[in-house]
């Protein structure tokens, strides 16, 4: 049985396309997310940024790593039908918490997320992997943007800096350059949105986002989960989020003391 979030056809669909739209996952949610998103800019954690140059207008936040720290963050992950649904679309028979992350653009942040896969940032792969990406506000144009079937991709898209532009890793020659899907014509799907929807996609789906020029804010919570072949791979350098002293070792499921299996078929 799967949850009643969940049917069929969203199942095939993640797995063909590598993300698929689910409507109110987190809507019985939304008043606790927005309370420990507040809570999370007024408390920032270490790897909080502020994504824009001088002279770019607006305010486009980020911080990832707090769910262990914010409570509302927790009670949504081990309440919500989150796990359950992933479980459903990963195909998988456990889940386990990877992090958390807030992004939020303010009115009149013009600047759009750039096209980036999650993963090559990531010290894991595997081929059971999600995220959902869930606005707290209505989004019409701020939405989330995501290739169809770019999860199937040979090679990796190369990770880059944001903020400087840089290439994230020394060795760009594992990856392929970071295409332009509106000017390639690729197959984009992007929805709008009521507070608590959610985006579900692969972490290695291609994905960006508009900026928002609307005249209220676009806060977004996304979760990253985990299923039963996700393993710690080795990054030639320092990875996003960078867990220090981690001590895991290359095919080994993540340590559950850090990344707690919270749900079980």
């Amino acid at each position: 049985m799967t949850h009643p979030f969940v049917t069929e056809v969203d199942i095939a669909t993640y797995q063909r396309d590598g993300v698929v739209l689910i409507r109110g996952l987190f809507k019985d949610h939304v008043e606790t997310l927005r309370q420990g998103i507040e809570r999370n800019m007024a408390e920032p954690g270490p790897y909080a940024a502020e994504n824009l140059k001088p002279g770019e207008g607006g305010r486009f936040f980020d911080d990832y790593c707090n769910w262990t720290r914010i409570p509302e963050f927790e009670e949504v992950i081990r309440t919500s039908p989150a796990a359950e649904v992933a479980a459903d679309l990963m195909g998988s028979g456990t889940v386990q918490v990877f992090h958390d992350h807030v992004l939020v653009k303010e009115p009149g942040t013009s600047k759009p997320t750039p096209w980036h896969q999650d993963g090559p940032y990531y010290f894991v792969e595997g081929a059971q992997t999600i995220s959902f990406w869930s606005p707290m506000d209505p989004v019409r144009d701020a939405s989330l943007r995501c290739v169809a079937g770019s999860h199937k991709w040979e090679k990796p898209v190369l990770p880059m800096r944001w903020l400087s532009e840089e290439n994230f890793y020394p060795d760009p020659e594992a990856y392929m350059p970071v295409p332009n899907p509106d000017e390639e014509g690729m197959d984009i799907r992007e929805w709008e949105m009521e507070p608590g929807d959610a985006v579900a996609f692969n972490y290695a789906t291609l994905h960006g986002a508009r900026g928002n020029n609307a005249a209220t804010r676009r806060r977004a919570f996304s979760l990253r989960l985990l299923g039963d072949d996700a393993r710690y791979v080795e990054r030639p350098g320092r990875t996003s989020p960078p867990f220090p002293g981690h001590e895991m070792t290359p095919g080994q499921k993540l340590r559950e003391d850090w990344f707690p299996v919270i749900w079980k078929r």
